[in-house]
């Protein structure tokens, strides 16, 4: 019952005009986000960092919620018409939407896009508004020890989920721990790493670290190395889907859920694996025509299926991002500096000190599906006409946003300098393929965790003992080892039994 009450409180702070009208104009961006290639939620939120920073907490949370889970409904458009997925998340969407479309069906798999996505949202959201509350309650009973070592497991998991390889991802979380360093220090007051330079006294602003390794970085990156790709777009056609497409979609639906919901929920998270476990899963279990289907023609199931993964798991993501600071994509990292911004730290106590956003923002999930929804499916005309903007105009007013926001901060031409600093440094990290979240979330979680392993020393009188004394530091310990062996040890098993197939 204190849950309803809670929820309740929160929509009644939700469905006020002006929140509202910021979640309308964040799926309305979301959408646009997710159907324009090459820019995805990560680029937007970061973009708009500096430019929210004077509106309301609240407003601003639901904005840049909207923004998270509208792209992932505008991320299938390209998928399907343009066999150009948005993001990594839309990719397996690709595989059988784009042959749909080829074969004149691109409004069913429009249509059951968009309505999996809505139902998997939804229950997805139900699941966060249910355990999150749960979570909190638990992690709130931590110490410095166990706080210290879950900012090492958000660390590992990040920097192992997010890069391409673990060194990559553990080089940039080093760089971010670095940048982190660098300003006064917490307990002594003595200026670290400053080059004596009186503007890095305070340190560096993630605003300005997440704007320039996502907005300016992505931009400057698209116009240096990528090409002129002739993009051949499918014929629409009536987005509506029948009895037999609703007869397999809605299985394959709630499957799709089942599969995502829980990789959102675990420090490890991502939606790569959910969705192309959730396409397999259908492709397996299809039978007779249906099956023939996948790969010819284009199976309705394997673009239901991956694209209600893909939202349940985006959904559920929040829960690990609220109740424990831990972020397990680009765009929840970005998210946690969102809140930073505003003097917010994620984690157990979110739930007790900030009650009514938190509430109000989970609220705001729901109004923001049936949002979506209505977005989605009578207006995708309008949306694939986003698709001619020329991209030079496209990029250079990203360009202009993030430049125009940075200096808003500060009025300072230093923060300028060092925007476009970074945003090379982003150019390079995308160039070698050295993940950029990493180094937003080390530079976020590494002073705290900092402060909490001195805690933690300090309570065990200078002995690093303490945190093998409590079952719950072991367990986390554990978990750690796991997710730094467990992935090396599958890998090497997984090349073992492929080399013994071919010989």
């Amino acid at each position: 019952m204190d849950i309803l009450n809670a929820l309740m409180h929160g929509f009644a702070t939700a469905i006020t005009p002006v929140n509202l009208l910021w979640a309308l104009v964040g799926c309305v961006l979301g959408t646009a986000v997710g159907v324009l290639p090459g820019i995805g939620p990560a680029v937007a939120v970061a973009m708009l960092l500096p430019i929210t920073a004077k509106v309301d907490v609240t407003a601003s949370m639901i904005f840049f919620a909207g923004i998270y889970y509208g792209a992932m409904y505008g991320g299938s458009t390209t998928s399907i018409l343009l066999n150009t997925p948005g993001e990594t998340a839309s990719m397996v969407t690709a595989l059988e939407g784009n042959k749909m479309a080829k074969s004149g069906r691109a409004g069913a798999a429009l249509a059951t896009s968009a309505i999996g996505s809505f139902v998997a949202g939804t229950i997805a959201t139900i699941i966060v508004t249910l355990f999150a509350p749960y979570v909190a309650e638990f992690a709130v009973k931590l110490g410095p020890p166990e706080y210290f070592l879950l900012m090492v497991l958000a660390f590992t998991t990040v920097s192992a989920v997010l890069g391409a390889s673990a060194l990559r991802g553990m080089t940039s979380l080093f760089i971010g721990l670095a940048v982190g360093l660098v300003g006064l220090d917490q307990i002594s007051g003595q200026a670290r790493y400053t080059l004596g330079v009186p503007e890095l006294l305070d340190g560096i602003e993630i605003v300005l670290v997440a704007v320039g390794l996502f907005a300016v970085a992505e931009v400057l990156y698209a116009a240096l190395y990528e090409g002129r790709v002739a993009e051949t777009q499918n014929k629409m056609s009536k987005v509506y889907m029948t009895k037999l497409d609703w007869k397999r979609s809605i299985p394959a639906w709630l499957r799709g859920t089942a599969i995502g919901a829980p990789f959102g929920c675990i420090p490890a998270g991502g939606t790569e694996i959910p969705t192309f476990l959730s396409y397999a899963v259908e492709k397996k279990l299809a039978k007779g025509e249906h099956k023939a289907e996948f790969g010819t023609k284009g199976a309705i199931e394997g673009v239901a299926a991956p694209e209600a993964a893909n939202n349940a798991t985006v959904t559920t993501a929040l829960i690990p991002l609220l109740t424990l600071g831990i972020p397990t994509s680009n765009t929840t990292a970005i998210l946690l500096g969102a809140f930073q911004n505003y003097g917010i730290q994620p984690g157990p106590q979110l739930f007790t000190t900030s009650a009514a956003l938190v509430w109000a923002l989970i609220a705001s999930l729901y109004i923001g599906n049936v949002m979506l929804l209505i977005l989605n499916l009578p207006m995708v005309g309008l949306w694939v006409k986003l698709l001619k903007i020329p991209k030079p105009q496209l990029y250079a007013g990203i360009l202009i946003f993030a430049t125009v926001g940075a200096y808003g901060m500060r009025q300072s031409a230093f923060d300028l300098v060092l925007l476009y600093g970074i945003g090379l440094i982003g150019i390079l990290m995308r160039r070698f393929d050295f993940p950029t979240a990493p180094v937003v979330v080390g530079m976020i979680l590494g002073p705290l965790a900092e402060a909490q392993m001195r805690n933690a020393v300090s309570i065990g009188e200078g002995s690093g003992m303490i945190f093998l004394q409590r079952p719950m530091s072991v367990t986390l310990i554990v978990l750690i080892l796991a997710v730094l062996i467990v992935p090396r040890v599958a890998k090497a098993r997984a090349e073992r039994a492929a080399k013994a197939l071919l010989e």
